[in-house]
């Protein structure tokens, strides 16, 4: 005869721990996907592109025992080249450029620059070589160059500061404050900045500034400054009138300053004087219209009755 022996069923206790234990799980689950989440959240990536990151991370690794592999061959321009066609495959290759800091830039030109890396994989990409590319522009005064993963480059310009006009047999170019030439400008937007010209005058920029420098007063009145024989400044100011300085540093800089005193207790500017002559170190030759064409009359009626006698 046969018996059937039944197994104890489980009691009520066993069951409540049994039941704590799912609901200790799912909570405990729960609370790992919110912490996820919020770290998710923090992060400055999408989470397609931390999907990318692992990937790459994934084919990174595979490509690094391939670069491994190839320098101990002897060849590492092949390992180089590995790992920027995983970098490619895995979308980090240029798709985009975002230029940053132009303002009277040409920003195609930086672009026909840049765009020269389109598609192009991110570790191959030469940001010094493009940098020094981007500095062959006229207006850039400096250039930085990064990248921004997966698919971007980002270009921040320093642009010149116009500064003056440089005024050439042909033309007018505009130029910064150190004489750096920046592009050639139509006659109307020359007008109400300093006019340089003379040969050799865009190289004197510098001078000319810490020359002006030595007199504020003076310095907005200034219109034009003419370089001289490559040796000293003619200035013309805003109301036509002339001032001849002497050569060399010191000498110009105490005439401007001279005559700035004596414009402010004589009023100089604005009057009948037509040229300052200051070249002379003790003593100023003023050139007044008409008075010079009397003389000449007078004289020229001297020589004719003596000529009559």
């Amino acid at each position: 005869m046969s018996q059937t022996i039944r197994r104890k069923a489980s009691n009520a206790r066993k069951v409540a721990a049994t039941r704590g234990k799912q609901a200790k799980v799912r909570e405990a689950k729960a609370r790992t996907g919110s912490l996820l989440d919020m770290a998710m959240a923090w992060l400055p990536f999408s989470e397609a592109q931390l999907h990318r990151l692992f990937l790459f991370a994934i084919l990174g690794g595979a490509a690094a025992l391939a670069c491994f592999v190839a320098v101990v061959a002897g060849v590492p321009a092949l390992a180089s080249l590995q790992f920027a066609q995983v970098a490619k495959a895995a979308g980090f290759e240029v798709k985009h450029v975002d230029v940053r800091g132009v303002h009277n830039l040409n920003e195609l030109k930086v672009y026909e620059r840049a765009l020269a890396q389109r598609d192009l994989a991110m570790p191959l990409v030469d940001l010094a070589t493009l940098r020094q590319d981007l500095l062959g522009l006229s207006w850039v005064k400096d250039a930085r160059v990064s990248r921004q993963l997966p698919d971007t480059l980002v270009i921040d310009i320093v642009e010149r500061e116009p500064h003056a006009v440089l005024r050439k047999a042909d033309r007018f170019v505009l130029i910064d404050e150190t004489g750096h030439e920046l592009e050639t400008v139509a006659r109307g937007r020359a007008q109400g900045k300093l006019i340089v010209s003379g040969l050799g005058a865009g190289q004197q920029v510098l001078a000319l500034n810490q020359l002006l420098d030595a007199a504020p007063a003076l310095k907005p009145r200034v219109q034009e400054a003419e370089w001289i024989g490559n040796r000293r400044w003619n200035l013309t100011f805003k109301t036509g009138q002339v001032l001849a300085l002497p050569e060399g540093d010191e000498a110009s800089a105490g005439a401007l300053v001279s005559f700035a005193r004596l414009d402010g207790t004589n009023r100089l500017l604005g009057g009948k004087v037509t040229i300052f002559d200051m070249r002379a170190p003790d003593r100023i030759y003023l050139r007044i219209p008409g008075r010079e064409a009397q003389q000449d009359a007078i004289a020229a009626g001297a020589v004719r009755k003596t000529e009559e006698n």
